[in-house]
């Protein structure tokens, strides 16, 4: 999947932020490459993630960008099982964790994670997936608060 918009944006962040950021993109692309990804550039943060339509409220996991920092969440992720507790967050639906290096990434109950959520995503979607595999920039915020 390419998106050459995502990189850009990126560009705005420090390397290593980056480099968590891309790779964290790849591990959620080679276990649904058939989902869309959706991109918002915002005003304090890039956030971006795959979907099983065109909507934000089909994302099932997202990836937000900071200066320091690399969040790696779940829209709905009260609605999953976390038996581990790893998720941080107590709103009424997102729970996330922050990754500052990959090597401390918690990547098999992640795995578990993500795939309790997409099912959620799939349970509440209603018709069909449309999903085609395409990078698609949602928004891009005019003013911006950034790292650089």
């Amino acid at each position: 999947m390419d998106n050459t918009d995502l990189y850009q944006f990126l560009e705005a962040y420090p390397e290593e932020v980056q480099d968590i950021a891309i790779w964290l993109r790849n591990f959620i692309c080679d276990l649904y490459p058939q989902c869309n990804e959706l991109v918002y550039d915002n005003y304090n943060a890039l956030a971006f993630g795959p979907s099983l339509t065109e909507k934000a409220g089909d994302v099932f996991c997202s990836i937000a960008v900071f200066a320091k920092h690399v969040n790696f969440g779940f829209n709905r992720g009260s609605e999953i099982n976390d038996p581990d507790g790893i998720l941080i967050g107590k709103g009424s639906l997102y729970r996330y964790i922050t990754v500052k290096n990959i090597n401390q990434f918690p990547e098999s109950e992640i795995k578990l994670l993500v795939k309790d959520a997409y099912d959620n995503a799939m349970s509440r979607l209603k018709g069909k997936p449309t999903c085609t595999g395409i990078s698609i920039t949602k928004s891009i915020s005019p003013v911006k608060k950034r790292p650089k």
